[in-house]
């Protein structure tokens, strides 16, 4: 029946639970129990759990950074259970603004952030700490822990180390799903796009490498299951027929030899590499490359875009420009232009005492003629009881009849010349001004 096993058709075999080697002191729980639902992919066997002092401060410590970041999630949504749910994968808790720079700011403004990134960042050390001791005491090869610290790194370099370096908590990456996705896009366009990074082009190549290489050697264990193939420590220090048909298959496909230890050799260090050569592109990012593409062009690594336009030099590089004020620092003021004041318009005269007296000195000067001049009745617009017009705007026969005598008469203007275009004529008298 073996040989006729997958995934879907596993026969799940319940037998007494593995009893793991005795360790003093002994922190490990004593009751196991069987998953089905485990089983369809793996063992079924769920404990003995070992915990100690370094995995439950680990576990404290990750429990106050989740309690923090999820309470902030649901106070954004005024504490409404439901759109807590709804807009989840949208929540964030930000950092702090640049503007704090590196200095802890209140609880509202980033101060929560660096509360949980403390405990986030101290249960994930304390869980390394408790991986390698947990090796050490089991007489394994440290292997595990030493992965683990590659991502580590990549963590520290994006929430902890740049920000150091750039001075300001604000470069750090938020926590969210969604929004720590929006600031990798926006991070990438700031800095002229993260393709063109060469340590970011080899995570890339290390991450799809090891997803390649962990799946093929997958398939090869499955599809050597029914010869032993799942026993690989002793196929490695003593080959058996199933090491021999798996390194013969692919010397055959791929004409590269692989064996039952080298396959897992090039696994180990392809997902080390991943994390490992991605905190180190992140960690150049706007600290010695501010822009990946010009450093692209700069360096051959990728063709500059066609000129669309006419380059123009700066001025500030001409030589000529050198004795131009503000070419070189110096201050502008002097050549700034005066900010526009509107001028103020004249006040025209009130009616009243002054307007009756003017009308009445003008008709003691031209007597009856004047009064009832129809001209200076139409032109003044004004009913015959009411204030004169002012001097600015009476036509010609009204600022004679108002003149004092013996007052010597204005210039009349020059002649136009013959060459001169012809003036617009002149309006009819009918045509008054408004009045003001």
């Amino acid at each position: 029946m073996a040989r006729y096993q997958n995934i879907f058709t596993q026969i799940q075999v319940v037998g007494p639970p593995d009893t793991p080697p005795p360790i003093d002191p002994d922190f490990r729980t004593k009751k196991t129990r069987m998953s089905r639902l485990l089983g369809w992919f793996g063992n079924p066997q769920i404990g003995p759990v070992y915990l100690g002092y370094t995995g439950l401060a680990s576990a404290i410590s990750f429990f106050i950074a989740f309690e923090i970041i999820g309470l902030n999630m649901l106070a954004s949504v005024d504490w409404d259970v439901v759109q807590f749910i709804r807009q989840l994968p949208w929540l964030a808790l930000e950092p702090p603004p640049p503007s704090a720079g590196l200095s802890i700011p209140t609880l509202q403004e980033g101060g929560w952030w660096l509360m949980a990134g403390f405990f986030l960042t101290a249960s994930v050390i304390l869980w390394w700490i408790r991986t390698y001791r947990r090796a050490r005491a089991l007489k394994m090869g440290t292997h595990v822990a030493w992965a683990f610290a590659s991502a580590i790194w990549l963590y520290l370099v994006l929430g902890f180390i740049r920000p150091l370096l750039m001075g300001s908590w604000g470069e750090a990456v938020p926590f969210g799903i969604f929004p720590h996705l929006d600031w990798t896009a926006a991070f990438s366009v700031r800095y002229g796009n993260l393709f063109y990074n060469p340590f970011h082009c080899l995570s890339i190549v290390f991450l799809y490498g090891s997803t390649l290489l962990f799946a093929m050697h997958g398939a090869t264990v499955l599809a050597l299951g029914h010869v032993g193939g799942e026993r690989e420590v002793s196929q490695v220090v003593d080959r058996g027929t199933a090491a021999e048909r798996g390194a013969l298959f692919w010397r055959w496909t791929m004409g590269f030899n692989a064996t039952f230890e080298s396959i897992h050799r090039w696994a180990w260090w392809f997902a080390v590499l991943t994390p490992l050569t991605g905190g180190i592109g992140i960690l150049l990012t706007g600290t010695a490359v501010d822009n990946w593409y010009q450093w692209a062009v700069e360096h051959d690594f990728a063709p500059a875009y066609e000129e669309s336009y006419e380059v123009v030099p700066d001025p500030v590089d001409d030589p000529a420009n050198e004795d131009l004020p503000g070419m070189r620092g110096e201050s502008t003021a002097q050549w700034e232009p005066t900010p526009y004041v509107p001028a103020e318009e004249p006040e025209a005269p009130e009616d009243g005492a002054d307007g009756a007296a003017a009308v009445e000195g003008v008709d003691a000067e031209g007597g009856e003629d004047a009064a009832a001049d129809p001209a200076s009745e139409g032109t003044s617009g004004q009913p015959e009881t009411g204030a004169a017009a002012p001097e600015s705007e009476r036509l010609p026969d009204e600022a004679a009849a108002a003149e004092p005598e013996g007052a010597a008469p204005e210039p009349e203007p020059p002649a136009p010349s013959e060459t001169a275009a012809p003036s617009e004529p002149e309006a009819p008298s009918a045509m008054t001004p408004e009045q003001p």
